[in-house]
């Protein structure tokens, strides 16, 4: 779980359909939205990308936990999620890898700071497109 993390559920009818942690990205000034989850029935409706800017539009206007007026940036491999997303004049695309960073790397940083020990344990390392946005919302 993100340290200093805000977590959201999405309901429609008092029915879960989605949800959305954010978190600040202390090292960009900004956000960062990540663990977005689209109930299977209600994938392809457009109800995460919906979630996804009125949460985020929140956060813009300073309305979120830290009162910040910060856009946010968002990671997926989700090819349709990534084409809606550069489809949307709210985003702006900023980057992309091929695959994920080097997994030995962030395993050393986890030994380091004592949390870790637990063998195969460490993210990156993964074969998949990773594409990048920033959330600049209604400008």
């Amino acid at each position: 779980m993100p340290p200093a993390a805000e977590y959201f559920i999405g309901t429609i009818n008092g029915e879960l359909v989605c949800h959305l942690v954010v978190c600040p990205m202390f090292t960009a000034n900004a956000y960062r939205a990540t663990r977005l989850v689209v109930m299977p029935e209600w994938q392809g409706a457009g109800v995460g990308i919906r979630f996804l800017n009125e949460i985020l539009q929140m956060h813009l206007e300073g309305k979120g936990r830290c009162g910040r007026e910060l856009g946010t940036f968002f990671h997926t491999t989700h090819p349709q999620l990534c084409s809606a997303l550069r489809n949307q004049p709210k985003w702006i695309y900023t980057k992309s890898m091929l695959y994920g960073a080097n997994k030995l790397r962030s395993i050393k940083s986890i030994m380091k700071t004592g949390k870790g020990g637990i063998v195969g344990s460490g993210y990156g390392g993964h074969f998949r497109a990773i594409q990048a946005f920033k959330y600049i919302g209604n400008e």
